[in-house]
């Protein structure tokens, strides 16, 4: 089962999200250069705070609380003890380029919690046989929309299809790491359908996926379970796919990424 990322920091969402099997909420503390890195998209900027920590843990009782704070920085040490003492679960490090920094986190995390590499910079992507092997490693989290700006893409899912989500999921593997990535809308919605991003999660061996805004709606906690319901009984239907199936969906897959990449590059309208 894939674990359902579910970024808030409203308790009762979290509390609701707790009842629901495979759920782990995504709180998220990243402010530093996002909004200028992201400018001109249409990606969330989150506004949650320190003390929304202690909120939402105290509403959680088996959902895992993820806590993705800044970049590496001078005072990386004394936001993760302030994370930390508010009970996360897992924290993730956004924006890293090198091997160097994730050791870093890794030693000033010292082993109190499992460790999130977020994957979004093509600096990380190109040495990441240098760093997937760190210390309190627990997974490697692709994340779509920075990764396909830094690697010059129009389209935020051109990544997998290009094959490098293969590649990073395979080196996860191999060392025994739970690996994950991107967003996803509901099953029949969005312009690569969420039904075909499961598929791509499946083929590849995920275990975590952001369900997206468009996912939650306008009304998250009336959409959440409906929505949940219906991923968990498409995600049971594709894993019974023969392998000649698995592969038919990945090349036709591949090939509408590569049509949506064309279309938005000349900007003419999708269909």
């Amino acid at each position: 089962m894939i674990d359902l990322l579910q970024v808030t920091n409203d308790p009762a969402l979290a509390r609701q999200c707790d009842a629901i099997e495979g759920m782990r909420i995504f709180l998220d503390l990243e402010t530093m250069g996002k909004a200028e890195r992201q400018a001109g998209h249409n990606t969330f900027i989150s506004t949650h705070q320190m003390q929304d920590v202690a909120r939402v843990k105290s509403q959680l009782r088996r959902a895992q609380l993820m806590v993705r704070v800044n970049p590496l920085h001078g005072g990386t040490a004394a936001e993760l003890d302030a994370v930390l003492a508010q009970g996360a679960d897992l924290v993730m490090l956004p924006m890293f380029h090198h091997a160097a920094e994730l050791a870093a986190f890794s030693g000033l995390v010292a082993g109190r919690v499992p460790i999130v590499a977020l994957l979004e910079t093509a600096q990380a992507l190109a040495c990441l046989d240098d760093w997937v092997g760190t210390p309190g490693l627990f997974e490697v989290f692709v994340g779509l929309n920075d990764l396909h700006l830094s690697l010059g893409c129009r389209f935020m899912f051109e990544p997998l299809a290009q094959g490098h989500v293969d590649r990073v999921a395979g080196a996860a593997h191999r060392q025994g790491l739970r690996f994950g990535f991107g967003g996803i809308a509901r099953l029949d919605e969005g312009l690569l359908p969420g039904r075909d991003v499961l598929a791509e999660h499946l083929r590849l061996g995920s275990r975590a996926v952001i369900l997206s805004r468009t996912f939650r709606g306008d009304d998250p906690a009336a959409a959440l379970a409906p929505g949940v319901t219906a991923l968990r009984a498409a995600e049971q239907a594709l894993q019974l796919r023969s392998a000649q199936q698995v592969e038919s969906d990945r090349l036709r897959i591949a090939q509408r990424i590569a049509q949506l990449a064309a279309t938005l590059s000349t900007g003419a309208a999708v269909s």
